[in-house]
């Protein structure tokens, strides 16, 4: 069993860390990667300088762990509303349905984390690309398993190709999210689910 001490020194490191990210997030989300300085990142977390390097061993490396974090929260978030939709009982539709919102609510949420998120997605030269690959499919990886197993329950077709699917109702939360944010702010996040979640049940047409 672990210490308080040892307890209460995770928590504060994790603490610090939590700033470093907000501060870097916000910061590189204004002016880039490269024009963003260690400096700047301790002076917006409101720590000094060298607390950075104790806690990540570059900028590089605190991006690669931003990236890791970032997603992993969605990861979870998604995760969480699958199962959740599961334990009340609800089809692999609703489960869809219910991700679909968690991610608008995850955007709305950390909507610089998700710009500079998908921008790393169409850059090829980046140290961290592997990493951003690894976490991009863990987020997706959770969507094939709800689509895998509609498949298998005869919910749908079993002519869906799983991978290409999930990763297009991802990028479909992901650009119609940024849209919002960006082109349509007047819009409720229930408006811009419900428009989704119309399209991920195929009513685009009207159709009941």
């Amino acid at each position: 069993m672990e210490s308080s001490t040892t307890s209460g020194g995770r928590t504060r490191r994790e603490t610090t860390r939590q700033k470093l990210y907000e501060a870097a997030v916000t910061l590189i989300a204004e002016q880039g990667f490269s024009a963003t300085t260690v400096d700047e990142i301790a002076e917006r977390a409101g720590v000094a300088k060298g607390t950075v390097y104790y806690n990540f061993a570059s900028k590089s490396v605190l991006f690669e762990e931003l990236l890791r974090h970032g997603v992993g929260l969605l990861t979870a978030s998604l995760r969480e509303a699958a199962e959740h939709t599961a334990r009340e009982g609800g089809s692999k539709v609703d489960a869809l349905d219910a991700m679909v919102r968690a991610g608008l609510v995850f955007i709305e949420r950390h909507p610089s984390f998700t710009q500079l998120y998908v921008a790393e997605l169409w850059r090829t030269n980046r140290a961290w690309q592997s990493t951003l690959m690894v976490v991009r499919q863990q987020a997706v990886a959770v969507v094939e398993g709800v689509l895998r197993e509609g498949v298998d329950n005869g919910e749908f077709s079993d002519e869906i190709d799983v991978q290409l699917t999930a990763a297009a109702l991802v990028g479909m939360v992901l650009v119609a999210a940024l849209d919002w944010r960006a082109f349509q702010p007047e819009r409720s996040l229930d408006d811009v689910h419900a428009a989704l979640s119309r399209l991920l049940q195929g009513r685009v047409s009207g159709r009941p």
